[in-house]
């Protein structure tokens, strides 16, 4: 039997933040609070900028930008070769009054997609600065406001700050520009504010000089976040989901650069730009857009996964793991880490929820030569084998992984649902066919009983629990659902919040958290899936680090990634609404209600071709789920067994 017991989930800790009144989050600084910084990104097309924020022991202001210009590459050219500069307090600038320079306190920091800082001084001053990228110029941009909050007239001295750097890339000579537009003294009423613009920009020498409105620059920032908050929307009884839902959005659809390779959505992080991955774009963030159906976030799918298919040729070598450095070059440094997998699963879930036959037919041939590799990698025991997985041998693979071989599981059930929708019956049922066949041989290859649980070893001679035993949950195998849910919550596994890597460890990538997260919904134990996934969420999202999943710790300085946060919006989708795309204009659903909510609902979902709304009710006879289009209302009284099929007109 087990030795560790099913962890309880920890809801008393004391959180820094709370949810603001109309969105995001707000944290409101007491005299009390401790030295405190954190840092958050925000990306537009042309630049990407991590902001580290936050108060130091007197309550004095913190804050650092480090900005990424993805398009401008450095020298070599390779994954993580893009233009970055930091910049710190010095561009804040220094103020002062009567020659006292101005100390702030902040008393309020606020994120919404846009990062607001609000301090006063002992002088009577109110400043607030509001932070955002540009969303089509290469440009981060600072709004700052200057209040005079006495009742006497003030004039206030202000640093002049031009920085000017030049720096040497693949385009030739780079200059790096940085400074404000506020004046050098301004004499303000009782009463009266200036606002003033500070930016960051970078271009080639030659390049013709940009000049930004500040204005409009925010406005534009702003629809775009209202645009994703009008799209998918979760509403439930638990205001934490719903927010980090809301901002999970922002994140995931954010991250797509301009590039001359077309758009391509990267994972960021300070690291990762201007590149695609078969696991973060593939096979996390490309089954999510057509369901939030952003068209950047669309065409810079469709562009994810046409750059591999140069790759695929008749002789069956492994496609690369990342096409990087705007699609010119590639990084495959762990060998194959079932990446063919990957790509077959993301791309058929795509191609299904997009609900375009243009789109299935012309990433159909990509689809079946992935699953063509993975056949040529069939093992002796009917599993596939690889070289690594997706954590590029941070920890033991063996020869063939649970993870990759639960991939092509979910890929060959996919694509034999797509091969129907392209009139392809009998490629379709050969498909099933082979699915079976492989879900078998990873029953008979990975299920195996670890530290006292009946659950599935993560490769041959694996003996310590792994977190990827999660996910064939997340494919609907669940033949030994109930002792690896019970691993998975174990002491040996969850710890604070969120899974580590492997039991023992204190490594933890999210990625693995939500993959399980979506699992346990998705198989049906609703009361201890929506019970970690609030305990996971209230912490990401309010905790010491917000407000977005992030990619691992200790590595990486728990960077927000941004395909963590599709994969966050996919345990809702899949997990908790039970979500699994069957065919160009269906899906299955079975939706996990929690015992103490009567109703939640997605809205203007977009997936299918069509725009509609999913909501589940509680009835008499159990759980009521209605599917309202624009030309359409399905109403069924669900018995909790068998998923529904819902098809869109």
């Amino acid at each position: 039997m087990p030795t560790s017991k099913i962890n309880e989930p920890n809801s008393e800790k004391k959180l820094r933040w709370k949810i603001g009144n109309e969105a995001g989050i707000v944290w409101d600084i007491q005299r009390d609070d401790l030295a405190h910084q954190d840092h958050v990104e925000m990306s537009g097309k042309e630049i990407s900028l991590i902001v580290t924020y936050g108060i130091d022991s007197q309550g004095g202001i913190i804050l650092k930008r480090k900005v990424v210009w993805p398009g401008l590459r450095t020298i070599p050219n390779d994954t993580h070769a893009s233009l970055m500069e930091e910049f710190g307090q010095e561009l804040l600038p220094r103020m002062s009054v009567s020659g006292q320079v101005i100390h702030e306190k902040v008393f309020k920091i606020s994120f919404d997609g846009m990062l607001r800082i609000s301090s006063v001084s002992d002088q009577g001053i109110m400043i607030e600065r509001t932070i955002f990228p540009s969303r089509d110029n290469p440009y981060a941009l600072e709004r700052i406001q200057v209040e005079n909050m006495t009742d006497a007239a003030m004039e206030i001295e202000m640093e002049q700050i031009a920085i000017q750097q030049y720096r040497r890339g693949t385009k030739g000579v780079y200059i790096v520009e940085a400074g404000h537009d506020a004046p050098s003294s301004v004499m303000l009423q009782a009463g009266e504010s200036i606002t003033y613009m500070c930016w960051m920009c970078a271009s080639t020498l030659q390049a013709p000089k940009v000049s930004v409105d500040l204005v409009s620059e925010e406005r534009m920032r702003r629809q775009f976040l209202r645009e994703l908050g009008s799209s998918l929307r979760l509403e439930s009884p638990e205001p934490h989901l719903d927010r980090m839902f809301d901002l999970a959005k922002i994140r995931a659809a954010e991250s797509i650069f301009r590039t001359k390779g077309g758009l391509m959505h990267s994972p960021g992080g300070g690291s990762y730009y201007v590149a695609v991955w078969t696991n973060d774009q593939a096979e996390y963030a490309g089954p999510f857009f057509p369901f939030l159906g952003d068209h950047d976030a669309m065409a810079a799918s469709m562009n994810a996964y046409r750059l591999y298919m140069p790759f695929m040729g008749p002789d069956f070598r492994a496609i690369p793991s990342s096409i990087i450095a705007e699609g010119v070059d590639i990084w495959e440094g762990a060998g194959d880490r079932g990446d063919a997998a990957m790509y077959a699963y993301g791309a058929a879930r795509f191609a299904l929820a997009s609900g375009s036959l243009s789109i299935a037919e012309e990433l159909w041939p990509a689809i079946e030569w992935c699953l063509a590799f993975c056949r040529k990698k069939l093992t002796s025991s009917g599993v596939i084998a690889s070289d690594s997985d997706e954590l590029e041998n941070r920890f033991p693979s063996g020869d063939a992984n649970l993870f990759t071989s639960s991939l092509a599981y979910g890929a060959l059930i996919s694509s034999a649902q797509l091969a129907r929708e392209l009139a392809k019956p009998t490629i379709a049922s050969g498909l099933e066919e082979e699915a079976g066949r492989l879900r078998q041989a990873i029953e008979a290859h990975f299920g195996a009983t670890v530290e006292g649980y009946e659950t599935y070893r993560y490769y041959e001679g694996n003996d310590i629990l792994r977190s990827w035993i999660c996910v064939p949950l997340t494919m609907n195998i669940l033949d030994r659902k109930d002792q690896t849910i019970s691993a998975l919550l174990s002491s040996r596994l969850w710890v604070n919040g969120g899974l580590v890597t492997q039991a023992g460890e204190t490594t933890y990538w999210d990625r693995s958290t939500l993959y399980a997260l979506r699992g346990i919904l998705y198989a049906g134990e609703t009361e201890q899936g929506i019970t970690r996934l609030l305990e996971y969420s209230r912490n990401r999202l309010l905790g010491e680090h917000v407000p977005y999943a992030v990619e691992a710790f200790p590595e990486g300085n728990q960077r927000h990634l941004s395909a963590e946060s599709a994969l966050y919006a996919r345990v809702i989708i899949e997990g908790l609404f039970g979500i699994v795309p069957t065919g160009l204009n269906s899906f299955t659903c079975c939706p996990r209600l929690p015992d103490d909510w009567e109703t939640m609902s997605l809205r203007a979902i977009r997936a299918f071709g069509s725009c509609f709304d999913l909501i589940v009710s509680r009835c008499s006879d159990g759980i009521n789920v209605e599917c309202v289009t624009p030309d359409q209302k399905i109403s069924v009284d669900w018995d909790q067994q068998s998923p529904l099929t819902i098809h869109i007109m």
